[in-house]
């Protein structure tokens, strides 16, 4: 694997956990289900097809705007 490819997996990877991180933490503070329902519940509210769609469509953005970034200020 090239580089530049393990780089944007990385970078990708951690915009992803990121996105579940506040996904979980807002099942456990703003709803307030979390606590009640318990954590597995939570991860299976949180992780769904669709929310992994939201994730990886904002990780490819989000990796886009980093590197454009990178290229600018570099």
């Amino acid at each position: 694997m090239s580089k530049r490819t393990l780089r944007a997996l990385v970078e990708m990877g951690f915009i992803l956990f990121l996105f579940y991180s506040n996904l979980l933490m807002g099942e456990f503070e703003r709803s307030g289900r979390g606590e009640r329902q318990g954590l597995v519940w939570a991860l299976r509210d949180v992780v769904t097809p669709t929310n992994f769609a939201i994730g990886v469509g904002s990780a490819l953005v989000g990796f886009g705007i980093v590197e454009l970034l990178r290229k600018r200020l570099s």
